[in-house]
């Protein structure tokens, strides 16, 4: 039983989404390679996968059987749902049974949007981070993340139309911290970044203005990342010297510095 022997080492769970209404920003990639980056350096780690496309398992090399659609429904208990992904990284995979997990949330008279936070209730307290990766558009379950999340973190590709994208999703996240105020854009993490390229240097100093205390630093451009999910590997097993590798330790240290 996995609740059994797992439990966070303060008691206080964070939970981070990764957000950001828009495709092509490296929300997945950034979910599991920090998920792994926090297991590897300690922490017991739940990763939750919310999009139907179930890209985490995937990139992880798992074929689930159930996962977080059974969990949502009631069709499974945690226990039955969670997957041990590698060395203290737990895994509630998503994919295409989340379509009918919608359904059944859309069809609720109210409530609906509390729905992941009461089907992740039994798992307080017993990981040091839950990381929810998201779909890139703001369906309800985008919704019940941001209502059960504490800390969002927004991967911003340099494009014009992802700081755009970045604007549209702060708007509509002000309508959900109405009601649920323990909310905060925490981080803002560059991806893809390219220092050859003039117009990621020009994207970056935009980001430096808005969001300077937020920003992170960036994820350089690595096609190793992009090449690591089709071998069901995390950037820090498929190559650790990588740029890409070397980014995401910097994010993993300074999320854990900020807890301490």
């Amino acid at each position: 039983m996995v609740l059994d022997y797992v439990n966070g080492r303060n008691g206080a769970m964070r939970k981070i989404a990764v957000c950001l209404s828009k495709g092509g920003v490296g929300k997945t990639t950034t979910a599991i390679n920090l998920a792994h980056g926090l297991a590897v350096a300690g922490s017991n780690v739940l990763i939750v996968d919310t999009d139907t496309q179930g890209h985490v398992a995937t990139s992880l090399g798992i074929e689930p059987e159930i996962g977080l659609a059974e969990l949502l429904t009631q069709r499974a208990t945690p226990e039955e749902a969670l997957i041990l992904a590698r060395d203290r990284l737990w895994l509630l995979a998503g994919g295409r049974a989340l379509a009918g997990a919608k359904r059944e949330i859309d069809r609720k008279n109210f409530g609906g949007e509390q729905t992941l936070a009461e089907s992740l209730e039994p798992l307080e307290g017993k990981f040091d981070f839950v990381i929810l990766d998201t779909a890139p558009s703001l369906d309800i379950l985008s919704v019940n993340v941001l209502f059960y999340a504490k800390e969002i973190l927004t991967p911003v590709s340099p494009e014009v139309l992802t700081l755009q994208g970045v604007l549209d999703f702060q708007h509509n996240l002000a309508g959900v911290q109405k009601y649920h105020k323990d909310l905060h854009l925490k981080y803002v993490l560059p991806t893809f970044y390219d220092m050859r390229v003039r117009k990621s240097k020009e994207i970056l100093e935009q980001l430096k203005v808005h969001y300077e205390s937020l920003l992170c630093e960036p994820i350089r451009y690595s096609v190793k990342l992009s090449e690591a999910p089709g071998f069901g590997q995390t950037i820090y097993e498929y190559d650790p010297n990588s740029p890409g590798a070397e980014g995401y330790k910097i994010l993993t240290q300074r999320i854990m510095n900020d807890g301490n």
